[in-house]
């Protein structure tokens, strides 16, 4: 099985895609199609799932290949039931189910060979087509997206458009086709039914298409990287990481050989202008110049590296205390979580956890967007909020991009409102361009662009990278990393936690879970290994030698938290602290705080070396 294109073109009135395009799907690939917004790979795909045709070229593919088709927006308005809505996946089965019921009577009442060999032959199908295991796999699937045994028997139209474009990817999953094709997987997704989408496709055993910006999920999922870019594609072996490596050299390898070439160029026209008026050497200087007319030139490498530059900064720095929960608990009508945390000046914090579980509610709550249930939250002395709303798609406009700009921020002369859209890439006339035609990349960018001239200390963000591509995400992390002021996030792209967060909120099943990364990577280290054992015959000395290694990391842990403490108590004597009552009690807090801290990581060292005893008894190792 083979889908090719070959010399493919295809424009959009006078926009020209892509011309002369060649690219080849083979059974298991398993390619991932990046590049900007806008630069063709939604129109890849959708000419691959036949629903564009070509300008020009051809594609091949067998008559009996299956191709499945995931878009980015692929909601249905069935008015079956989710249960009925699958029931044609599964129509052979329950064909074969019958007709097996059927010669199963007839085999118990006489059987003939004729009987027995149909018998054997439809059960060997039912088997392939997984007649025992359908239910299970389906029901796997369909729990891992979020829904609920009991979700089947609702109808499909009064599902959310993010649940119905769930639906639609369990849906294509479970068909399994030869070619699986799509666009943004991980849209309307949390990490953990991201995490479980990357184990399903990198195991899926027929080929594979996506268009994503997630790089972490490229980088697990793809073998091979196919970067669209001035309508040409260039493919990489390897995932996202091998990419850049890769992308890099070839750009370097590219510009040594585009340097040599142009000083051989150069050296050869100084000849030729040298002598192509002298007699005895006008032969010489034309032979010179017609080499150079059959010269194939070496393109400079010419990389779109177009992307805005935010920068994000604070009118005023605000208190240390930015932010306050007590028993703070959120929801609609019934409690979501139960909240307590303190954030402080300059404090990067993700808030994590599956959909509906709270996260978008509490900064909400936070920004007073909804009442609270019960318990109570502060902010801190001059605490200024930049709020960015994930819903950005919806904001709808009959003004100009330059327009709704310059209403929010009137005191800026149009020059300024210009330079400031320029460097969020509107460029020219694209400023002239109504909210309502902005794409869904073109809105956030603008959002940003209002929310950096706010100047506000504490920005609470609810899905910033959304709509993004991979070069904007990219610029919105170094903004955010430079950014001097304190930061509270709702996001699912794990790259972009890793980049900017030191602390996470984490919100699941009515719980919520606040800690430094660093101190929860060192502890899921020590329970993973714990879970490891637990699977694993350990042999005596191994194990009391993994036990010394994980010692090793508590003290050192620990040596750093009573570093901090000392740095701590250190500061009482210092006069901001002892001639301020709320300095000293903040202070106080974060000193108890720490010792919270090590506290934890005390009981972990007991619980270590209590095991590391019993295990040294076997091994004869002096502890």
């Amino acid at each position: 099985m083979t889908l090719q294109l070959s010399n493919a073109s295809k424009s959009y009135g006078a926009d020209e895609i892509f011309t002369q395009l060649n690219f080849e799907i083979k059974p298991n690939d398993k390619i991932a199609i990046i590049g900007r917004n806008g630069c063709g790979k939604t129109t890849l795909l959708k000419i691959l799932a036949d629903q564009l045709s070509l300008d020009k070229g051809d594609i091949f593919k067998p008559r009996d290949l299956k191709v499945g088709y995931l878009a980015q927006a692929n909601a249905t308005s069935e008015e079956l039931t989710i249960e009925a809505y699958f029931e044609p996946l599964f129509r052979e089965i329950f064909a074969l189910e019958t007709e097996l019921g059927s010669l199963a009577s007839k085999l118990n009442e006489h059987s003939s060979e004729e009987d027995l060999q149909n018998y054997a032959t439809k059960m060997e199908n039912f088997e392939r087509l997984g007649g025992y295991t359908y239910r299970q796999e389906w029901m796997t699937i369909f729990t891992q997206f979020g829904f609920r045994n009991e979700d089947l028997q609702r109808p499909v139209m009064t599902l959310s458009g993010g649940q119905k474009t769930r639906i639609a990817f369990v849906y294509l999953l479970i068909s399994k086709p030869d070619v699986l094709l799509l666009d943004e997987p991980t849209n309307h997704l949390d990490m953990s039914t991201i995490e479980w989408l990357e184990t399903y496709l990198a195991h899926y055993d027929k080929a594979l298409v996506f268009v994503s910006h997630d790089r972490m999920f490229i980088d697990h999922v793809a073998k091979t990287i196919v970067e669209m870019e001035f309508g040409e594609l260039t493919s990489y072996v390897g995932n996202y990481a091998n990419f850049l490596a890769q992308k890099a050299l070839n750009q370097e390898k590219q510009l040594s050989s585009f340097k040599r070439q142009q000083k051989d160029i150069q050296r050869l026209e100084q000849l030729i202008e040298k002598f192509r008026y002298k007699k005895n050497k006008a032969k010489f200087a034309q032979s010179k110049i017609k080499y150079l007319d059959r010269l194939e030139r070496i393109e400079a490498p010419d990389a779109d590296k177009r992307n805005f530059k935010a920068r994000f900064y604070a009118k005023h720095r605000g208190g240390k205390s930015v932010l306050s929960v007590k028993d703070l608990e959120i929801g609609y009508h019934q409690s979501l979580a139960k909240i307590n945390l303190e954030i402080l000046h300059g404090q990067h914090c993700a808030v994590i956890g599956p959909n509906g579980h709270g996260k978008s509610t509490f900064l909400k709550t936070i920004i007073e967007h909804i009442p609270y249930l019960s318990g109570e939250f502060l902010l801190g002395h001059q605490i200024d909020i930049g709020y960015f709303d994930q819903e950005q798609l919806e904001y709808r406009s009959t003004k100009t991009a330059l327009e709704d700009l310059w209403d929010a921020y009137p005191d800026l002369t149009q020059t300024e409102v210009r330079t400031i859209l320029g460097s969020f890439l509107f460029t020219a006339d694209e400023v002239f361009k109504e909210v309502n035609v902005l794409s869904g990349g073109e809105k956030v960018r603008l959002a940003l662009a209002k929310l950096m001239l706010k100047g506000s200390n504490f920005l609470v963000l609810d899905e910033p990278t959304n709509h993004l591509d991979i070069l904007g995400k990219e610029a919105l992390e170094n903004a955010l990393k430079d950014y001097e002021g304190t930061i509270l996030f709702v996001s699912h792209d794990r790259y972009f936690i890793q980049k900017i967060a030191k602390t996470v909120l984490s919100i699941e099943n009515g719980h919520a879970d606040f800690y430094q990364i660093e101190d929860q990577v060192l502890r899921t280290e020590i329970k993973e290994e714990q879970k490891l054992e637990e699977k694993t015959e350990v042999k005596p000395k191994a194990n009391a030698s993994r036990l010394l290694k994980q010692i090793q990391k508590l003290e050192e842990a620990i040596a750093l938290k009573e570093e901090e403490l000392a740095i701590a108590r250190e500061k009482r004597f210092d006069p901001f602290y002892y001639h301020d009552y709320q300095n000293m009690r903040e202070l106080d807090e974060s000193i108890d705080g720490i010792h919270v801290d090590l506290d934890k990581l005390m009981k972990d060292w007991e619980s270590l070396h209590e095991e590391l005893e019993k295990s040294s008894k076997q091994t004869n190792i002096k502890v």
